[in-house]
């Protein structure tokens, strides 16, 4: 089995050092960051903190390098997915692409350029601390299954479900996995938007604006209702836990806001108030933080 990750940064390097690992896959990863490239190449693919590992993982900056593959793991910033999907869709002429990114809105992305998609979201998460090296900083489980709008087979779900788990990470296989992408992104609507403004790791921000997190929640909680989407877990909840398992967590939004990078707000906050919007969902405080964010992004161009 060949398997392509499309965005090796602190996520997409999770699953590649991970799969590569197994003696009958064959890990390709595209990531445009050639210090990263050159790095794995020359020395493997690092992980520490949760996991120590090095995966022996073939990595492109080119993407007319990488060979056919039987699966896609996308999971580049969610501002980056169609930039992404157009370099490497003649990877997947003949596979199946799932995404474990942020968010809404990727897997139509992604459905416009490949034949058959697999719907996802993941838990655990990271942070780069060199060229080829990445620390695990929590653990957790990733969902995938058919997107309804270009839907790859259950039996391909299956099998790159089974080789997710044989790598030591946990993935379960779903028929609609649209309950656990919305359980995701609403916890991330709260505990991203809020540390990202606020510039505190999670448990911190859940004590200083607890709140506010929790009205986020249910403002995304409420749109998910009336969508049909029965939920997974408690977003609530999850934040609680959150708050003990990942303390002193820096959530990715966060990391991008201390590094004056544009963020994932439109998938996450900005994704919530704009289907809010469509099925007549009131979501005041996300479109808030959601322009607020961005007006901070746009604050970098100017002069100071």
């Amino acid at each position: 089995m060949k398997i392509c990750i499309v965005g090796c940064g602190a996520i997409g390097s999770l699953f590649a050092a991970h799969l590569a690992r197994l003696e009958d896959v064959e890990v390709w990863a595209y990531d445009p960051n050639q210090a990263h490239v050159d790095a794995i190449n020359a020395n493997g693919l690092r992980l520490t903190g949760m996991s120590d590992l090095v995966g022996p993982v073939k990595a492109r900056s080119n993407a007319a390098e990488i060979p056919p593959c039987d699966f896609g793991i996308v999971a580049a910033k969610t501002l980056h997915t169609r930039s992404a999907i157009e370099a490497t869709a003649h990877i997947f002429a003949n596979g199946a692409v799932a995404s474990v990114q942020n968010g809404v809105g990727n897997e139509e992305i992604l459905a416009e350029y490949v034949g058959r998609v697999i719907l996802g979201t993941t838990f655990p998460a990271g942070h780069m601390t060199a060229p080829g090296v990445v620390n695990q900083d929590t653990g957790g489980k990733t969902w995938i299954g058919p997107f309804a709008g270009k839907p790859a087979t259950m039996a391909e779900v299956e099998r790159l479900s089974e080789a997710i788990n044989r790598s030591g990470m946990i993935c379960v296989p779903m028929e609609d996995a649209r309950g656990a992408l919305w359980t995701k992104l609403i916890f991330n609507s709260a505990s991203n938007a809020v540390g990202a403004l606020t510039r505190l790791p999670h448990g911190i921000a859940c004590e200083q604006a607890w709140p506010l997190m929790q009205a986020l929640a249910k403002e995304g909680m409420a749109v998910a209702d009336r969508l049909g989407v029965v939920l997974d877990g408690d977003p609530v909840a999850l934040l609680e836990y959150g708050r003990k398992v990942a303390y002193r967590h820096k959530p990715s939004m966060l990391q991008d806001v201390l590094a004056r990078r544009l963020t994932e707000v439109d998938a996450l906050n900005g994704g919530i108030a704009r289907i809010g919007r469509e099925i007549g969902v009131p979501t005041p405080l996300n479109e808030a933080l959601a322009e607020t964010i961005k007006g901070l992004e746009h604050s970098w161009t100017l002069e100071d």
